[in-house]
C-alpha cells in the first residue's frame, strides 16, 4: 500500500520492503506490522525520508517474480535519475532465504538504483562484511532447508500412523481428537455423494466417467467448479484417490499402502474393483453431448449399417423444433434419414415392458435369491476360512519372492520382483478387510436387495423416472449390448442381461433331460464283444440277457429302473 510521502529536502530517500511466507501470519497480524514499525525507527536513526512500503504477504518462494518486490524494483527504476534509494529490510531472511536468491535479488536491486540496508546486519563492499553477509544468508538458507526437512519428517510419521497430514480432501473435514491430533472425518453431505458415485462406478451403474461427470453435476450440494460443471481430471483424480477406501499411502516417501485412522466412504475391494473398470476402459461410448433430450443416443445402433445413431432438434417453417435420430454415415443407405424420436422411444419403452417377467414368475425369482442369501449367509465360517487360506498364500509368495529378490542382481528382474510385491501386499490388505467385515452381522436380504429387485421386478420405472443418469443405468443393466434398430422392421432381437435372459429360460419352460454323453463317455455295445468277459454288474445286467423293451431303452442310453 503506498503511503504519504514525506517532503524532505536533505533527508536521503528510502523505501521498506516487508515480507511474511505463511497465510497464518497475515490473519493474526504478526509480522508485516513489526518489520514496518522497525524499518521505520531504523530510518529515523539514520535521518532517512520513507517514501513508500512494499509488501508481500503470505508469500513464500520465488526470487524476483514477487509482487511487492516487482513493484520495489519498478518504482526504483522509474526514480534512478533523481538519486540513490535506501531498501531497508528487517532481516536478510526477509529478502530471501537461499544464497542464490539473495545475491540474485541484491544485484537486481543495485541494477534499480537502491542500496539495502538493515537493523539487523550492515552491508558492506569490504571483504569481511561480504563475509558476514554471505554467512547469514547461507544460515538462513541452511535454517529454511532444516525447517522443511522438520515438517517432511513429522509429516511422514503421521502418514505411517495412518493420519493423513496434508490438506483436507473433499468429502472430508478435519476433527481435533484428544491425543491424535487432526484426524479426518466424514463431511456431509458431500462425502455421501462421493460415495454413491464411486460405488456407483464400481458396480456398473455409471458405465463411464462422463456419466459420474453428470451425476455430480447434478447434485445442488456438491461444489461444482468451473461455472456449475466438474472438470472431467477432477473425477479422474476423484476415482484414483484410495483415502476414499480408507487406506493411505506415499510412495515418494516410502510410504505402502496401510489402512488409514479415518472412515472410508468405500472398501478397499470396491476401489479395486474401481481400478480394474479404468484399466479395462468404457463398455458404452461415453459421448458429451449426450442428454436428458436423447438418451438412447450412442446406445441405438443403425440397422443398415451398424453405426451409432446420432440425434438432433430440426426446425420447420412454423419456427416450432420436433426431436429425431439419424444416422450421420455417409456410406450408409439411411444416411440424414430421420427417425422420430417418439416411435424409437416408444418402441424401446415397448420392447422394455416386454422382458418385464410375470409377477408370479418374479415371486419365484426372490424366493431363489433369498435362498441363496440366506445360504450364503450361513457359509460364513468357510468363507472366512478360505479367505484366511488366502491370505497364508499371499504371505508365501511374499517371502518367496524376497528370497529371489536377495539373489537377484538385475535391477529389471529385482524391479519387477519389487512390483509382484507390492501387488500382493495389496491383495493382503484386501482379504483382511473382508475377513474383517465376513464377520459383521449383514444387514436383511430386503434391505440389501431393495433397489435390485424393484428393478428386476419393473425396470420401466427406472427408465419413465426422467433422469439421464437413471435411463442410461437401466440400458446397462437390462440389455448387456447395444441394440440394433430398423427403420422398417423395428429393434431387432435384444441381448438382454444375464438375469433377464435367466428369468426368460425359467417363464418358457424350456427344459429337456441332458444327453447322456455331456457327462460320461459312451461305449459302443458293439464293443463288447472286445472285451474277453462280458461287462456285467448287479444293477445293469448284459444286453442280450433282458427283455426286449429293455434292450431299447438301453441302447438308447436312458437311465432305467434295475428292478424291470
Amino acid at each position: 500500500m503506498k503511503l504519504s510521502k514525506e517532503a524532505v529536502t536533505n533527508q536521503t530517500k528510502a523505501v521498506i520492503y516487508c515480507r511474511v511466507s505463511s497465510a497464518a501470519q497475515v490473519a493474526k497480524g504478526h509480522g508485516i506490522a513489526s518489520q514496518e514499525t522497525r524499518c521505520r525507527e531504523f530510518a529515523r536513526m539514520k535521518n532517512y525520508g520513507v517514501v513508500d512500503v512494499f509488501k508481500d504477504e503470505a508469500v513464500s518462494g520465488g526470487i524476483i517474480d514477487r509482487p511487492g518486490m516487482l513493484s520495489m524494483l519498478a518504482y526504483l527504476k522509474k526514480h534512478k535519475r533523481s538519486g540513490e534509494h535506501v531498501v531497508i529490510i528487517d532481516d536478510i531472511s526477509r529478502l530471501a532465504r537461499d544464497i542464490k536468491a539473495h545475491l540474485d535479488l541484491r544485484d537486481a536491486i543495485s541494477d534499480a538504483g537502491g542500496r539495502l540496508e538493515s537493523p539487523s546486519i550492515e552491508f558492506g563492499t569490504d571483504s569481511d562484511s561480504v563475509l558476514v553477509e554471505n554467512l547469514l544468508a547461507s544460515v538462513s538458507q541452511h535454517q529454511r532447508q532444516k525447517n522443511t526437512e522438520q515438517t517432511v519428517n513429522r509429516m511422514r510419521a503421521r502418514l505411517m500412523n495412518g493420519y493423513w497430514p496434508f490438506i483436507g480432501t473433499l468429502g472430508y473435514k478435519f476433527e481435533k481428537r484428544d491425543g491424535e491430533g487432526k484426524v479426518l472425518v466424514r463431511d456431509e453431505p458431500v462425502a455421501s455423494i462421493i460415495q454413491e458415485a464411486l460405488e456407483g462406478f464400481a458396480s456398473g451403474h455409471f458405465q463411464t466417467q462422463a456419466e459420474v461427470k453428470r451425476f455430480l453435476e447434478s447434485q445442488p450440494a456438491f461444489p461444482n467448479v468451473n461455472n456449475g460443471a466438474v472438470y472431467n481430471e477432477y473425477v479422474n483424480r476423484l476415482l484414483n484417490r484410495v483415502i476414499y477406501a480408507g487406506y493411505v499411502e506415499r510412495p515418494e516417501w516410502g510410504i505402502s499402502l496401510r489402512p488409514g485412522r479415518h472412515e472410508g466412504l468405500i472398501t478397499l475391494e470396491t476401489f479395486q474393483k474401481i481400478q480394474t473398470r479404468l484399466n479395462e476402459g468404457a463398455k458404452v461410448p461415453a459421448r458429451a453431448d449426450i442428454s436428458a433430450d436423447f438418451p438412447l443416443r450412442g446406445f441405438v445402433l443403425c440397422g443398415d449399417c451398424g453405426g451409432p445413431l446420432t440425434s438432433c432438434w430440426s426446425t420447420s417453417k412454423t419456427g416450432k423444433k420436433h426431436p429425431y435420430y439419424l444416422c450421420h454415415n455417409k456410406d450408409c443407405d439411411g444416411h440424414r434419414k430421420s427417425i422420430r424420436r417418439a416411435d424409437l422411444e416408444g418402441q424401446f419403452e415397448a420392447l422394455l415392458e416386454g422382458i418385464q417377467p410375470e409377477r408370479g414368475l418374479f415371486e419365484i425369482a426372490r424366493a431363489m435369491f433369498k435362498d441363496a442369501w440366506e445360504q450364503r449367509r450361513s457359509q460364513t465360517a468357510a468363507i472366512r476360512a478360505g479367505v484366511r487360506k488366502g491370505i497364508d498364500k499371499a504371505e508365501r509368495q511374499i517371502a518367496q519372492l524376497l528370497d529371489r529378490i536377495v539373489e537377484a542382481s538385475n535391477p529389471r528382474v529385482i524391479a519387477a520382483y519389487e512390483g509382484r510385491i507390492a501387488d500382493l501386499e495389496r491383495e493382503k490388505l484386501v482379504l483382511a478387510e473382508r475377513l474383517d467385515t465376513g464377520g459383521r452381522s449383514q444387514r436383511p436380504f430386503e434391505e440389501m436387495f431393495e433397489l435390485a429387485l424393484g428393478f428386476l421386478a419393473s425396470p420401466c420405472n427406472l427408465w419413465n423416472s426422467g433422469q439421464l443418469a437413471d435411463r442410461r443405468c437401466a440400458l446397462n443393466l437390462a440389455f448387456s449390448d447395444r441394440l440394433t434398430y430398423c427403420r422398417k422392421e423395428g429393434f431387432r432381437t435384444p441381448q438382454t442381461s444375464f438375469i433377464f435372459k435367466a428369468l426368460e429360460g425359467i417363464g418358457t419352460g424350456n427344459f429337456r433331460m441332458a444327453d447322456r454323453e455331456g457327462f460320461e463317455p459312451s461305449v459302443r455295445l458293439n464293443s463288447v464283444r472286445r472285451f474277453s468277459k462280458p461287462l456285467v454288474s448287479a444293477t445293469h445286467p448284459p444286453v442280450r440277457n433282458a427283455p426286449r423293451e429293455r434292450r431299447s431303452s438301453l441302447r438308447q442310453g436312458w437311465p432305467t429302473d434295475p428292478n424291470a
